[in-house]
């Protein structure tokens, strides 16, 4: 199992380029079982999450390459297998976006339920209930969610009880191929579901209203093939730009949209720091200390619970106290105590976090618990006195391309260590695992 190691208190400055968004590609590759052609991808991001996806479509059959211009090639005219087993989606829960497309396309699919991080609960109920208000017939038995739908689906109106974007995008192209309208009333309005929903329309859906909390697809006969684009990732923008005003240096990160990070570009500006934004770049840096400010994590357009372990990292160095209350997720507060761990001042209150500014932080050895939690150790990491070291870190992997090499750009000393070998009470041994 690989560790980070970074020796902190170093100042960021330069500039690095986002990546496309995985939180976006995930449902865009699912989007080509829907295809009656090939679909084109561009601006994938190689991540762990991307190859688990790829792997799972090419089990069903589909042709995945990729061209000699990093384009990413799926074609699903030949799949022939709606499944999705355990050993393939253990480790990612946006599996489950397979659903809906196999079920329109194939009329009946089986699909383990999902894995993933472990910050709480969430259950994909609201998919499966959207889908037999489509006219599916779902049992779950065995770990396996088992669907079909001999006549195919029909358009419906589908209220969600809570807003879910992965369950919006899965039943937005469950809708594609319906008969029929369909509405989604208190749909998510992430710009990961208007992504989708644009890369729909260029393929020959008929789609309106996304962006909102209503969308309405009305289904067609079937989708063509072509090229699909991938939106700038807010959350990895976010992290960099983060990662300059933790260290007290001037970050820009440039490919990206900043209308998809106001509300956090807000947030850090009543910190104190200087924000300036262009077409397709963001620029913070900081102007003296940084002031705690208060955050609720929301839905979109609020402040996203993917940044909220990364916020916290940099108030944890701000100026008096800041309250952090987590809205999403009931247990996203997991890092609390390994940033503890580096000298943190911080009181957990149910979903609520009291942080008090210290003056500084210390390297310490801290264990990452899920993705967004491994980012903000990382930021903590990166303005903390001495050595810290990062372990379990394939969680960061799964959500960042490249994340040691493009800190290394804004001035990070930063390496990723093997650990093969272990040691037992002076005993040596390597873990069979490795």
């Amino acid at each position: 199992m690989d560790s980070i190691v970074i020796h902190g208190g170093i100042p960021l400055h330069g500039s690095v380029e986002a990546s496309g968004a995985k939180n976006a590609a995930l449902p865009l590759l699912a989007l080509a079982i829907l295809a009656d052609e090939p679909v084109i991808y561009h601006r994938i991001p190689h991540l762990q999450d991307i190859s688990t996806m790829m792997t799972l479509l090419a089990y069903q059959g589909a042709d995945v390459t990729f061209d000699d211009q990093n384009r990413l090639h799926i074609d699903c005219r030949n799949a022939d297998k709606p499944e999705a087993p355990y050993e393939l989606v253990k480790t990612m829960r946006a599996s489950a976006l397979v659903l809906g497309p196999l079920l329109a396309k194939f009329r009946r699919a089986k699909v383990s339920l999902p894995g993933g991080c472990a910050i709480g609960a969430r259950p994909i109920d609201l998919h499966l209930r959207g889908l037999e208000a489509m006219g599916a017939t779902i049992s779950v038995e065995h770990g396996y969610v088992t669907a079909e739908v001999p006549d195919g689906l029909k358009g419906a109106h589908i209220v969600f009880e809570q807003v879910t974007v992965t369950g919006t995008e899965n039943l937005m192209m469950a809708a594609v191929l319906a008969e029929g309208e369909t509405i989604l009333d208190r749909a998510a309005r992430e710009p990961e579901v208007v992504n989708l929903a644009d890369a729909l329309r260029a393929l020959g859906a008929d789609i309106s209203g996304d962006g909102t909390d209503r969308i309405v697809v009305r289904g067609v006969k079937s989708i063509h093939g072509g090229d699909v684009f991938t939106i700038a990732d807010r959350i990895e923008t976010a992290t960099y730009l983060t990662a300059g005003l933790i260290t007290g240096g001037d970050v820009t990160v440039t490919r990206s949209n900043p209308a998809d990070l106001q509300a956090f570009l807000r947030k850090v500006e009543q910190a104190g720091a200087l924000v300036e934004i262009g077409d397709d770049w963001i620029r913070c840096a900081v102007q003296g200390q940084l002031q705690g400010v208060n955050m609720n994590t929301m839905p979109h357009p609020g402040f996203p619970t993917d940044l909220q372990a990364q916020f916290m990292a940099l108030m944890c160095l701000a100026g008096d106290s800041s309250i952090i209350r987590e809205t999403i997720f009931e247990n996203r507060f997991m890092h609390v105590q390994e940033l503890i761990r580096m000298g943190a001042n911080i009181q957990l209150d149910g979903h609520t976090a009291i942080v008090k500014g210290v003056s500084k932080l210390s390297g310490a050895p801290v264990m990452a618990t899920d993705l967004r939690a491994s980012a903000g150790l990382v930021l903590a990491a990166l303005a903390a006195e001495g050595e810290t070291v990062i372990s379990r870190v394939y969680h960061i992997d799964r959500g960042y391309e490249r994340i040691e090499e493009k800190l290394r750009i804004l001035g990070a000393h930063i390496e990723r260590r093997s650990e093969s070998e272990n040691f037992v009470r002076g005993v040596r041994f390597v873990d069979e695992q490795q």
